[in-house]
């Protein structure tokens, strides 16, 4: 049998874990003529399916390339999703991606991409990989 103290401890070290997950981490990505500067973090379960949180800048590195760049972002289960730069700027990047059928996601991908457009190749950063 467990005394009141012990189960209280157990449930400071587990609110002490929820606190650690969410805090903020940074996630810098480049590749040529492209460059994603900022952050991710783990939301807690109660919010956004404990959902995978980006925050940043993605930034055209290259202006004189004429292309555009994108930051793309998946969780398990699911398709990557694109997030579009523009050319010759920054856009402020803010997103939470989860799994609708799970309490919390646990696993994401990341990789930041320069468009070519149809004819070439885009050329992409290596994909980052994150486990909570």
């Amino acid at each position: 049998m467990t005394s009141r103290l012990d189960q209280q401890g157990l449930s400071m070290r587990k609110f002490a874990t929820a606190v650690a997950d969410s805090s903020w981490r940074e996630l810098n990505i480049s590749t040529t003529g492209a460059v994603f500067t900022g952050g991710y973090k783990w939301e807690p379960q109660q919010q956004h399916h404990g959902a995978f949180h980006v925050k940043g800048q993605l930034s055209d590195d290259d202006h004189a390339d004429g292309h555009n760049s994108y930051l793309r972002v998946k969780v398990a289960g699911y398709g990557w999703k694109n997030i579009k730069g523009v050319q010759k700027k920054s856009v402020t990047v803010d997103r939470v991606f989860f799994d609708n059928a799970a309490l919390q996601t646990n696993y994401a991908e990341t990789q930041l991409c320069r468009d070519r457009g149809s004819l070439r190749p885009d050329n992409c950063s290596d994909v980052r990989k994150f486990r909570r």
